[in-house]
């Protein structure tokens, strides 16, 4: 007896039929769609999960804020000559520099510091704040420090440099570095007339005349603008002062007729430093290391160069490293208009953020 298998079974009950039908008929577009939905949600998961375990140690080092890196001389040994890397415009508060310092002062392994530069310089308050930590640091643990000027160490990135203890043949600049800039400005754009041409009024309401120093809209009576003036420029005095003894401290072969020379706002390359008594040596960053090694009473094959990075996370890894200074945040913008004094090598210094 043939039995035709295109037909449903006679035993089975009737309604089983149509209810195969139901689910057959709803696995069609939607079933498609929402295949292909789970498997890209797989698919997304799965590549995260990848991604998270190239970075995964660095979630598990000892600090979170920066990920200890090799540089270079002997993998395996003990005593390390750490790089802090100093780069961009320098804003100071809890940012990769201080984090570097904080991890070199848990880390008694380190033995001397390279004070990688390269910047222009930035807020009087930063740069200072590096240059006290740092040396603090190299004074408590008895750390020498070598500085290596990368394309521009010049105002506050000169400021920083001096942290290097007044030691001899410390401070290394490439042949095209820039470096000097040794002053303070403060800087203010009237906006006043150009207001006045669209016809807006500056109305600001202050408790006092002073309190609008600096504002870029305010218009003011010769009087007022000449007050003004003189109470600025006691603070740029009073600023200026302490970066000329800094730089005493980090040059102390630097008599104050040659300091008075140099400590004009000028840049200088390499060679003009080097004879100016502002740099030691030409040199690269290589030659920085060997100096440091050297002051540590290590050997190259006795000492492991180490760096520091910011630790990535999962979205940096799927999505790649996108610089948070190519986004403009409102606490962004309030920070580059705050007024404030800058030792920066740079005519407009608002528009300069730290580089992370």
């Amino acid at each position: 007896m043939d039995i035709d298998r295109t037909q449903p079974p006679t035993n089975l009950p009737i309604t089983a039929i149509p209810i195969t039908r139901v689910i057959l008929e709803q696995g069609g577009l939607w079933g498609r769609w929402g295949t292909r939905i789970a498997w890209s949600i797989a698919g997304m998961s799965l590549l995260a999960a990848l991604a998270s375990a190239g970075a995964n140690a660095q979630y598990f080092q000892r600090e979170a804020k920066v990920v200890e890196k090799y540089h270079s001389l002997s993998r395996m040994a003990v005593g390390k000559v750490a790089i802090v890397d100093v780069s961009g415009a320098i804003m100071g508060g809890q940012g990769f520099t201080r984090s570097q310092l904080d991890r070199i002062e848990e880390d008694e392994s380190v033995k001397a510091i390279v004070l990688r530069v390269d910047s222009p310089g930035g807020t009087v308050s930063g740069s200072d704040e590096i240059h006290y930590r740092l040396t603090t640091l190299a004074k408590k643990r008895g750390l020498p420090v070598v500085v290596s000027m990368g394309g521009i160490a010049a105002s506050g990135g000169y400021y920083i440099a001096m942290a290097n203890g007044g030691r001899e043949n410390v401070i290394f600049a490439e042949p095209a570095t820039l470096t000097g800039s040794i002053g303070v400005i403060i800087p203010h754009f009237d906006l006043s007339k150009l207001m006045k041409k669209l016809d807006v009024d500056d109305d600001s309401i202050a408790s006092g005349p002073l309190k609008e120093m600096l504002s870029p809209t305010k218009q003011r009576t010769p009087e007022l603008a000449a007050r003004e003036r003189k109470i600025l420029q006691s603070l740029v005095d009073e600023m200026f002062g302490r970066f000329k003894e800094i730089v005493k401290q980090g040059r102390p072969k630097l008599d104050d007729t040659e300091l008075a020379a140099v400590a004009t706002g000028q840049i200088f390359t390499a060679k003009q430093a080097i004879a100016a008594g502002l740099v030691d040596t030409i040199g690269f960053l290589e030659d920085a290391i060997l100096r440091a090694v050297e002051l540590a009473d290590l050997t190259e094959s006795t000492a492991r160069v180490v760096k520091y990075s910011r630790p990535r996370g999962i979205l940096d890894e799927v999505l790649g490293n996108s610089s948070p200074g190519a986004r403009l945040t409102l606490e962004s913008f309030a920070e580059w208009t705050t007024p404030r004094a800058w030792y920066l090598c740079s005519w407009w210094p608002a528009l300069l953020a730290n580089n992370p």
